[in-house]
């Protein structure tokens, strides 16, 4: 059997367990006897969620179960998309050239890795983003 929330007006919140027919009618209080009407309780996080991604969420869930109809030429327009952005991935982390610019670089060799030898055997490469310890 399910457990419950119902509230009290004079004592507040109780659980009771109830099968699943009795579930939406109002139960006896424990404390004071009262009938009092069932609740259901919503977490704080959906409260306080944006309204339209609240909703994008609501329309998710009802549409989860009816399957995407696309037109031939849809679904052709859906796929040159994925390969342009498939295209268009960057290569390197914090890269923020634009596409074709980066490609025309690394044709070039601009972004080619040195390698400087110290004096102690250690090898160091450098690069044009210091921040990059290595790969």
């Amino acid at each position: 059997m399910p457990l419950y929330d119902y509230k009290c007006h004079e004592h507040g919140v109780f659980q009771e367990l109830a099968t699943m027919a009795q579930g939406s009618e109002p139960c006896a209080c424990p404390t004071c006897g009262t009938l009092s009407a069932r609740i259901i309780r919503i977490p704080p996080e959906v409260l306080a969620m944006a309204p339209n991604q609240r909703n994008a969420m609501e329309r998710n869930e009802e549409a989860r179960d009816v399957p995407k109809i696309m037109t031939p030429a849809e679904h052709r327009a859906q796929e040159q998309e994925r390969l342009e952005r498939a295209r268009h991935r960057h290569r390197g982390f914090g890269c923020n050239h634009s596409h074709d610019s980066h490609d025309k670089a690394q044709q070039k060799g601009v972004l080619q890795q040195q390698v400087v030898l110290l004096p102690d055997g250690s090898k160091v490469f450098p690069s044009q983003r210091p921040w990059m310890i290595s790969h």
